[in-house]
């Protein structure tokens, strides 16, 4: 089973993040969607990433994704059996793709992907921008941070989606500060702290280092 994309992407984190929750074994194919090569094309026609080839199987976008591998191998569960705490996974799923990382997608790019991987001046004024609309958005995750997890007692999806963008905006110094948002940062730690977080860092690490000439 192969996985395209690159790892700093949440999208492709948060699915290799599920899949090693649940133990199914994925290689991470690196892929540049601007030089796309052609079975990355064959998942991903939009060049939307990451992409999954499971034989002759392909699909892409990452909600997609892990929905199949929780279907495949059902344990454990990746959203809660209770009507409410699963409406809750998928929503805190949804802030992370379309809330969170649209607001520190502006940072990350201008501040890390443009100039450090691509070689070009990022836009400072978007950078800024991204910060304020950043400031509301931290506010009402701290709002909803507890001694357990987003979604309740159980560790979810949600939970998997909302620390794969906060790993990205590690990059430019936006991981939880305990200073400042103390329960996120709690419970950023615990996620951290899960076995499938360390080998999927790990990975990673090695690749943005090589990528930065490391």
């Amino acid at each position: 089973m192969k996985v395209y994309g690159f790892p700093i992407s949440p999208f492709v984190r948060k699915v290799h993040l599920v899949a090693a929750e649940k133990g199914v074994p994925v290689e991470l194919a690196l892929s540049n969607p601007a030089d796309p090569a052609a079975e990355f094309l064959a998942a991903s026609p939009f060049r939307k990433i990451p992409a999954l080839v499971d034989g002759d199987f392909t699909l892409c976008d990452s909600t997609a994704i892990v929905t199949y591998l929780d279907a495949i191998q059902p344990e454990p569960p990746i959203t809660p059996g209770d009507a409410k705490a699963k409406a809750k996974a998928i929503w805190f799923e949804e802030f992370a793709d379309t809330i969170l990382i649209a607001a520190g997608g502006k940072i990350m790019f201008n501040r890390f992907v443009s100039p450090k991987l691509m070689g070009k001046p990022g836009d400072e004024a978007m950078a800024q921008q991204g910060e304020r609309e950043l400031e509301p958005i931290l506010a009402y995750l701290e709002s909803q941070c507890g001694d357990g997890w987003l979604a309740g007692d159980d560790f979810s999806i949600g939970d998997i989606a909302v620390a794969a963008t906060f790993r990205s905006l590690g990059y430019v110094g936006l991981e939880p500060n305990p200073e400042t948002h103390p329960r996120t940062a709690a419970w950023y730690a615990r996620v951290k702290a899960r076995p499938s977080w360390g080998p999927v860092a790990a990975l990673e690490d090695k690749i943005v280092s090589r990528a930065l000439g490391g």
